[in-house]
């Protein structure tokens, strides 16, 4: 009998496979579905830190404080009390969500200040969430930012809501750190409990007919996995918490390449909007399909077997493979 359980955030999970945040989460019925199709937790969408504040009727002046981090934003910020939910809502379907599943339920705030609003945090724990995941989604426009305050800024949040809730918290990362293991290191210090890498970014394309800038999201593919792949590889015995996936999981390999890196936990979002939730019943099936094959009979066996654990440097391993990979487009050119 495969074995496919695993533990994430101290959660005892039956599957790897995470159905991370995203529109669909906002049903019950859509949870449902996707406890029986294999998820082993559910990741809800996020409660944002202006939907707080517009509720509490300070996003004017907020917005108008922080005009050097956020140049755009007075002229292009969304009309968030339609997008999604108010704080009251989010935190009844949370509770609605808790009761219906038997998986557990990781409840997701998304900010980038220190202000009042993190005490949501413990409202979400007080409803029932499991854990909590902190998207900090921030891509600094000011020239006059340093990279060192944004760091700060970031260790500082997560001590800050780590003092509110006594769940596990996840952090979920972006790549854009000047040094990765260092940032992983630091947050791991304040108290997170693990880290998703990495944050999916949606960079605006234009419509050069209309010279209108296009804001729909892009949906992940497989090639985007091998980012992920490399860090928590790399990260995945040298540092505390526990690695989870997102971005570029769509398919049963995708999530033994994770887990052979050392992920405890693979995140998945655009496979569903693309295939229907139904996939994840799919790529459930070929995993156990997968490890029969390869006579692997738990995913705790498996994990970690293709991590850095062995390279004594691993910045000289990876110069070593950026060189190999060079040397074989050289070959392959010479051999036509």
């Amino acid at each position: 009998m495969i074995d496919l359980s695993t533990r994430y955030l101290g959660l005892n999970l039956k599957s790897p496979m995470v159905c991370s945040s995203s529109p669909l989460c906002k049903d019950v019925a859509n949870l449902l579905r996707m406890e029986d199709c294999g998820a082993g937790a559910v990741v809800l969408h996020s409660l944002f830190e202006e939907q707080i504040l517009i509720e509490s009727a300070s996003l004017d002046r907020t917005l108008s404080n922080s005009t050097d981090s956020y140049a755009e934003a007075q002229s292009y910020f969304p009309d968030l009390g339609a997008y999604n939910v108010g704080p009251k809502t989010y935190l009844d379907h949370l509770s609605k969500a808790k009761r219906a599943l038997r998986i557990p339920v990781i409840a997701s705030l998304n900010g980038v200040s220190s202000g009042g609003w993190i005490r949501y945090a413990k409202d979400m724990e007080d409803a029932g969430a499991d854990a909590l995941e902190l998207n900090i989604y921030f891509l600094p426009t000011s020239l006059d930012v340093e990279g060192v305050e944004i760091e700060r800024c970031y260790c500082e949040l997560v001590h800050r809501i780590k003092e509110q809730v006594k769940i596990p918290l996840a952090v979920k990362l972006a790549p854009y750190f000047t040094s990765i293991s260092n940032m992983a290191k630091r947050l791991a210090a304040v108290g997170a409990d693990a880290l998703v890498l990495f944050n999916r970014f949606y960079q605006p394309d234009f419509d050069l007919e209309s010279l209108e800038v296009i804001t729909a999201p892009s949906l992940s593919t497989s090639d985007e996995l091998r980012l992920r792949l490399h860090w928590v590889a790399l990260l995945s015995t040298r540092i505390r918490p526990d690695l989870a996936i997102t971005g570029g999981v769509h398919t049963a390999e995708d999530v033994v390449k994770s887990v052979m890196a050392g992920a405890h936990a693979v995140m998945m979002t655009s496979a569903l909007l693309k295939n229907g939730i139904g996939h994840l019943g799919k790529v459930a099936k070929d995993l156990v399909d997968w490890m029969e094959l390869h006579q692997y009979e738990s995913i705790r066996q498996m994990r970690g077997s293709m991590n850095a654990v062995a390279v004594a440097e691993p910045g000289a391993y990876e110069r070593a493979n950026y060189l190999k990979v060079l040397s074989s487009y050289t070959l392959r050119a010479a051999a036509r």
